[in-house]
């Protein structure tokens, strides 16, 4: 049987963006791929433009919810297929074969999780401002600050099952939380893909300078709740991004 793999796409207001998004999945070149598409209630043309898509996507719904992790769960809990990846409503896939690679890699019945590298970009041109180049994955790397750009990141279905979904209570950092859940206690086995799988926009909610403060006190809380470090992994996570920028 072919893996189907399930993306999710959670939205508020991102009429600009929103279409090559969804673009960028209905190009792939892998066809066993189920969409679902969790709107906000958005008020700027943007469900205007998702119900022109409406018969390419298997589940689209509109309706208030109380931020993205919220929304991400709604799609969580409707997706069907084998694995679940996501793709946020201002990124965009790499090439049109990036399903199809994440696709093959979980051939193997062993392999749990599926990551790659990242790219920001400018809003305008598409201009790489960052490149994240995840590498290989190991606890001690974790332990010290290493993490890997958690839009890239795909899952069988079942481990979201065992080891639950997006605690709302973070407002920044639920993604942060999960990943150590997963990867410092699920011992999971990931496989990671040596290229940029997505382009992200510059300018995301943990990139802005007012929120900088607020997601490094969560990340700090889910690095001791989770029992993987303190101080110093969020010190080093923090600065081995700069080399991203060079």
């Amino acid at each position: 049987m072919p893996v189907t793999i399930s993306i999710i796409t959670a939205v508020y207001n991102r009429a600009g963006t929103v279409g090559e998004a969804l673009e960028s999945v209905h190009t792939q070149s892998w066809p066993h791929v189920e969409h679902i598409v969790i709107d906000g209630g958005s008020t700027d043309g943007t469900l205007e433009i998702l119900r022109k898509y409406d018969g390419r996507l298997a589940l689209l719904v509109s309706e208030p919810d109380n931020g993205i992790y919220e929304a991400l769960n709604k799609g969580l809990q409707r997706a069907t297929g084998e694995v679940v990846g996501l793709l946020h409503s201002d990124d965009y896939f790499a090439h049109d074969r990036v399903l199809e690679r994440v696709a093959t890699a979980f051939l193997d019945p062993s392999v749990d999780a599926v990551y790659g590298d990242l790219e920001y970009v400018s809003n305008k041109g598409g201009r790489v401002i960052r490149r994240w180049r995840s590498g290989g994955y190991s606890y001690k790397k974790v332990a010290r600050g290493w993490m890997l750009p958690h839009p890239t990141l795909y899952l069988r279905r079942r481990i979201y099952e065992k080891w639950g979904l997006y605690d709302t209570s973070y407002q920044i950092a639920a993604d942060y939380d999960l990943m150590l859940r997963l990867f410092s206690r699920a011992s999971l086995h990931p496989v990671y893909i040596p290229e940029v799988l997505l382009k992200m926009r510059w300018g995301g909610e943990s990139n802005r300078l007012s929120r900088i403060l607020r997601k490094s006190y969560e990340d700090y809380l889910a690095l001791r709740r989770n029992g993987v470090g303190g101080v110093g992994a969020l010190c080093w996570k923090n600065l081995s991004k700069l080399g991203q920028f060079f």
